[in-house]
């Protein structure tokens, strides 16, 4: 018969009621949590706990605790999504802390992404820099076989390493300037690099960025922290690459006034 084994936990968990509340760490004690369970999971078992007690839950996000969808973000111990690499919380088992460890746990925090409650975070601000520029224009009709525009495989490859973001935020979370560059530099690859996103490129750039600025984002200072928490494993090449089409971009602009 196997034997489950279990942890002994303090959490130091951050509550706010709202982003124009103040907030505070709260201290909890957890017993006897299966090293087997998710992080998720172990803050359920939080939660239950609460409730029973009567007391008000931890509120956190999560969607489809598959490491997908990038809702789970919090700051464990000072890093973004806890201590696995290329891991979303919801996807960090409770086999990777030991008893008696105390973790503090933190929301996401930058100017532009306000406290909803607890842990909870709006990320609607990186909505906003999608909807700016973060598409292609096609013309409507019969869909167009995906073998007809020949793709070199290195531009390919590229382009789905950057579409592999999931806008979760842990980049912004990690940087000593809160800077969305990681994700902007991204969005903006995965289009560039294909043939399908090249006629809007100049202005795609521009716009994204100056949506970014206009979110309150900081600036990069190529403290690579964002790389190094990145649940997917984006590279910071794709900020080089913002960069470099943002100054094509205007001097463009600048050239046509």
């Amino acid at each position: 018969m196997k034997i489950m084994a279990t942890i002994d936990l303090t959490l130091n968990i951050w509550r706010q009621k709202d982003n124009d509340s103040l907030g505070e760490f709260e201290i909890y004690q957890l017993n006897n949590i299966s090293t087997d369970s998710s992080f998720l999971e172990m803050l359920d078992v939080l939660n239950e706990k609460l409730t029973r007690e009567g007391k008000i839950p931890v509120a956190f996000d999560h969607d489809c605790r598959e490491g997908i969808c990038g809702m789970c973000g919090a700051v464990i111990d000072g890093v973004a999504h806890g201590p696995e690499k290329a891991t979303t919380l919801c996807q960090l088992h409770m086999r990777n802390f030991s008893t008696g460890d105390t973790l503090v746990i933190e929301p996401f925090r930058s100017r532009a992404f306000p406290v909803k409650r607890d842990l909870m975070i709006d990320r609607s601000a990186f909505d906003r820099i999608i909807q700016s520029g973060g598409y292609v224009s096609t013309n409507t009709g019969g869909a167009i076989d995906g073998n007809s525009i020949l793709i070199p495989s290195d531009k390919a490859e590229l382009a789905m390493d950057a579409a592999a973001c999931i806008g979760c935020g842990a980049c912004v979370a990690s940087c000593p300037n809160g800077a969305a560059m990681l994700f902007t530099g991204a969005k903006i690859s995965q289009l560039c690099l294909l043939p399908q996103g090249a006629p809007e490129r100049h202005s795609r750039a521009l716009a994204m960025i100056d949506a970014m600025d206009k979110e309150g984002f900081g600036n990069c200072s190529n403290a690579k922290e964002c790389e190094a928490v990145c649940p997917k494993s984006i590279s910071i090449r794709n900020i080089a690459r913002l960069n470099r089409e943002y100054a094509k971009a205007a001097f463009l602009s600048e050239t046509k006034k």
